[in-house]
């Protein structure tokens, strides 16, 4: 598919607040029947905006097709991968958007009660959000909808913004993943199916439910529908929120919002890839190319993509719920590895057995985090080995 050379598309539908009454989307959304709701979501293309991209219409189906009397939904608000903060902005500015999206996800799939676990280092936002979430469910109330949500304070950890960590960590236990299957949809939250979506997610569901679906699919492509908030930050004069429309190349992003100098782009923070100048113009940033939960760090000629990649390994290293040993062993030796690479006690080809040892994470981690780490070790070194031997 060929990109024209043209400046990112921006969008407002996130921070857009004039004509919008999230209440009222609600009032109107649940006059409907669940089916032609989830079929709206489906037709619109709306994919996860936490970075893995599956289906949101799907996961409501799935989760509203289990036979049970109690379902969960939950707004996953815990935002610790490094070089994002949008869901932060979402909440501190349109919080009432999410309550929306996470209240017409309830009616949808058939529950009674919603919860937003939100980054135990965004408590400071808590007060305000219990605010307007107390008038929130007040409102639900007198509209005669049966669903109240909830907030739960994260427990610091990484860890817990995979799904089913994030689960254990709020029925009060050690926060370390499941075994999947089964799937959220099948026994989530207390065993219960549970629908779990990211914030930005909730809020284009919400903004579908008002606007309706064509209008989402008319920007963006036909693999990534829809707009995207991006948290910008690094070597740019312009680090902020932004939101742009999918399928831009990474060229057409580094125009609008690099230096000038810019060598390499990490897209999806430390998790994601990173993409070297000599890639920006092939690299589309979408579904079809390198998906991203929201991060855009730039790298201009300044930076040592060796100390990038040290911050990152010493993150992950940290940041390991220690469960299995491809990750727990994986990270810690990956990040001895390149320091002996660097010290010169290793020989550059033990770069070739450390990218071997990440593709078996990759392939073997029980979770996200473990098989996240492979994206930014193997891109960086296969892109600036340069700057890692010498």
């Amino acid at each position: 598919m060929e990109i024209e050379n043209t400046r990112p598309k921006r969008v407002d539908f996130i921070f857009n607040k004039e004509g919008i009454d999230p209440l009222k989307v609600v009032e109107k959304t649940i006059q409907r029947n669940p089916d032609d709701i989830i079929l709206d979501m489906i037709d619109s293309g709306l994919k996860g905006r936490g970075g893995a991209g599956f289906p949101t219409g799907l996961k409501w189906k799935f989760t509203k097709n289990e036979d049970s009397p109690v379902k969960y939904v939950i707004c996953n608000a815990d935002e610790g991968e490094p070089g994002t903060f949008k869901d932060r902005e979402i909440l501190d500015q349109v919080p009432e958007k999410v309550f929306s999206g996470l209240s017409i996800c309830g009616y949808t799939v058939g529950a009674r009660e919603g919860f937003i676990y939100l980054r135990g280092e965004y408590n400071f936002l808590l007060k305000s959000l219990n605010e307007k979430l107390k008038r929130f469910n007040d409102g639900l109330k007198k509209m005669g909808l049966d669903f109240t949500i909830q907030m739960r304070s994260g427990s610091g950890a990484y860890i817990c913004g995979e799904e089913s960590a994030l689960f254990e960590s709020m029925e009060g236990y050690r926060g370390e993943p499941r075994n999947k299957p089964p799937y959220p949809t099948v026994a989530g939250y207390l065993g219960k199916p549970t629908a779990i979506n990211n914030v930005e997610t909730l809020v284009y569901a919400c903004m579908i439910c008002q606007f309706g679906p064509e209008k989402f699919r008319e920007i963006g492509t036909r693999d990534s529908r829809g707009s995207k908030v991006f948290s910008v930050s690094g070597d740019t004069p312009k680090a902020g929120i932004h939101e742009l429309e999918l399928g831009m190349t990474v060229q057409q992003f580094v125009e609008e919002f690099g230096d000038g100098d810019t060598k390499a782009v990490q897209v999806g923070g430390a998790s994601g890839g990173c993409v070297p100048r000599k890639n920006f113009k092939d690299t589309i940033i979408g579904y079809e190319g390198i998906p991203t939960g929201g991060s855009m760090m730039l790298f201009n000629s300044s930076r040592s993509m060796y100390n990038v990649l040290h911050d990152y390994l010493e993150f992950f290293t940290e940041e390991s719920c220690g469960q299995c040993t491809p990750c727990r062993v994986g990270c810690q030796q990956l990040l001895k590895g390149i320091e002996a690479v660097k010290r010169g006690e290793r020989p550059p080809a033990y770069l070739e057995d450390l990218k071997k040892l990440a593709a078996t994470m990759k392939l073997s981690a029980k979770c996200g985090l473990g098989q996240s780490v492979a994206n930014p070790f193997v891109s960086i070194v296969n892109n600036f080995r340069e700057e890692i031997i010498y």
